[in-house]
């Protein structure tokens, strides 16, 4: 077991906040190859990727309105966005699902870049700009878990224990501070997805669930690109017996197999992923094959 196996079997056992990390991470690695000036020391993201601050070149491009929170703009925007990401996206699914938390981050990305472009728009910030980062999203993930718990108890180093809310309201109070001193646009789209965040909580507990559309448009299209075409139909003679006992051995070794899988995640759950012995590790990147 390699490096590069560890990493494919923890994305596949991972959910979708480790899963967005490695997005993250992967399409970092990509833009320094592409476009990382070297010799200006800076990242230059074209109009197709990064959001502009100008309608116009939003609609020509409108998946810019998510592109964006999945590129960075250097190593400590990403580092610093996703050790956020991991500690809030791990409370966030103490209470809800997988699914709502990838709702939730691409709706909240899409809600942020949308009242960043509406707010350089109306309110004539200056000249136009564009901005990247997943700070909108992450800022959604961590203001809904506030809203839905904020009496959680944290320990922080160094501070000690403080309440969910104290710890959210400290980090906006933050981005309220430097909305106009330093990167207006970043700021913009951290408190609007932090708002969103606090709408999608609210709807929620009123009974309507925001992330079901997105889901329900990605398991379409999940479907649309697995579905296997049908094999046409062919007369067989068989013998059931024998066909019964191969069946019978089958669902044994099934059984088998799947109890051994139900134990090792029972231990990851408990224990993480690195409590595994190398041959767990073997026989989940064997099954995940």
């Amino acid at each position: 077991m390699n490096i590069l196996e560890d990493l494919k079997i923890q994305y596949k056992m991972g959910g979708f906040e480790q899963k967005i990390i490695y997005w993250n991470i992967s399409t970092f690695l990509i833009s320094i190859v592409f476009f990382y000036q070297f010799k200006l020391g800076f990242f230059d993201f074209p109009n197709w990727i990064s959001l502009s601050s100008n309608w116009e070149t939003v609609l020509f491009a409108p998946w810019t309105l998510l592109s964006y929170s999945f590129f960075h703009a250097g190593f400590f925007h990403l580092f610093f966005n996703m050790v956020v990401l991991n500690f809030s996206g791990r409370i966030f699914l103490t209470f809800f699902s997988q699914k709502q938390f990838l709702g939730l981050y691409l709706l909240s990305a899409f809600f942020a870049g949308i009242i960043f472009d509406i707010s350089y728009s109306l309110l004539g910030l200056g000249q136009d700009t564009s901005i990247v980062g997943a700070s909108g999203a992450i800022m959604a993930i961590l203001m809904a878990t506030a809203t839905y718990a904020p009496f959680m108890n944290l320990r922080l180093l160094l501070i000690g224990n403080v309440r969910l809310w104290q710890f959210a309201f400290v980090i906006l109070l933050l981005d309220l501070i430097q909305i106009f001193v330093e990167n207006t646009g970043g700021h913009i789209a951290h408190l609007a997805g932090a708002f969103f965040g606090f709408i999608f909580i609210k709807l929620l507990q009123n009974g309507t669930d925001l992330s079901n559309g997105v889901t329900t448009v990605l398991d379409f299209f999940t479907n649309l690109f697995s579905s296997k075409k049908a094999t046409p139909f062919k007369k067989v003679h068989r013998n059931y017996n024998s066909n019964a006992e191969k069946k019978s051995s089958k669902i044994i070794l099934k059984d088998k197999s799947q109890q051994q899988i139900d134990e090792i995640l029972d231990k990851i759950s408990q224990s993480g992923y690195d409590s595994l012995t190398k041959e767990e590790k073997e026989f989940l990147f064997k099954v995940g094959k």
